[in-house]
């Protein structure tokens, strides 16, 4: 039987989007948290589609939410891993366009939804905010760019060293430096761009010389500087 899931209250999720966002007077925050329309993702569940029409976008109260495109033979090229604080599909929200991307739960998730009229009113009476959601949108491009040169110009093994390094400041390592995100390896290497048994060999080499152990889904991290070696970035 499916347990019962406490959703927060406004209050709640007006404190959690504060720390994120600190833009917003009590109207403007009471405009955008009106309705209260929390919704629970279990694991796995999709929320929104790639060319689909959406209405809106989402901020992430809980829980981490893959966001994806998927190519003309179905592969997945994950973009980033949202988690709490974040905002999702607003880009496709702001431009009036199909959804560029995918996303699904991949931990259970708590997410409000923000009907598009209501964010776009936001920017264009709230300069600050519309700042702060051009700097997100600014660092999405750039870690885009950044991509592109590490396909063209970095190896597979430096390419899986940097993600490695981006999920550790991403969500960081418990007291056993064990990695805060459970990842599959199919994830890791759409990820890095490259096929699942080249991860799977990779992740073993870095077995071997003490920088990385499997335990199940998790990544235990042995040697953050052997990794920033590896993925060359200083």
């Amino acid at each position: 039987m499916k347990k019962n899931i406490k959703l927060p209250t406004c209050e709640e999720v007006i404190e959690t989007f504060q720390e994120t966002f600190s833009q917003l007077c009590a109207e403007e925050l009471n405009l955008l948290f009106f309705n209260n329309s929390c919704k629970y993702y279990p694991k796995g569940e999709d929320i929104y589609q790639q060319g689909r029409r959406i209405n809106g976008c989402y901020f992430v109260y809980s829980g981490i939410i893959k966001v994806f495109q998927t190519g003309g033979e179905g592969k997945e090229q994950i973009i980033r891993f949202a988690k709490k604080g974040d905002l999702i599909a607003f880009r496709s929200v702001i431009n009036k366009e199909l959804a560029c991307t995918s996303a699904k739960a991949v931990d259970n998730a708590i997410l409000y939804y923000i009907p598009s009229s209501v964010l776009i009113n936001l920017l264009n009476s709230n300069s600050e905010f519309a700042y702060q959601m051009i700097k997100i949108t600014c660092k999405e491009l750039g870690e885009s760019n950044c991509y592109i040169t590490d396909i063209a110009q970095k190896t597979v093994r430096e390419r899986l060293a940097e993600v490695l390094n981006i999920l550790i400041n991403d969500f960081g390592l418990d007291k056993e430096q064990i990695l805060q995100i459970s990842i599959t390896r199919e994830e890791l290497a759409n990820m890095v761009g490259t096929a699942t048994e080249s991860v799977i060999r990779l992740l073993s080499e870095f077995k071997s010389k003490g920088i990385v152990e499997s335990k199940g889904r998790k990544l235990r991290i042995t040697n953050t500087k052997k990794l920033i070696e590896i993925a060359k970035t200083y």
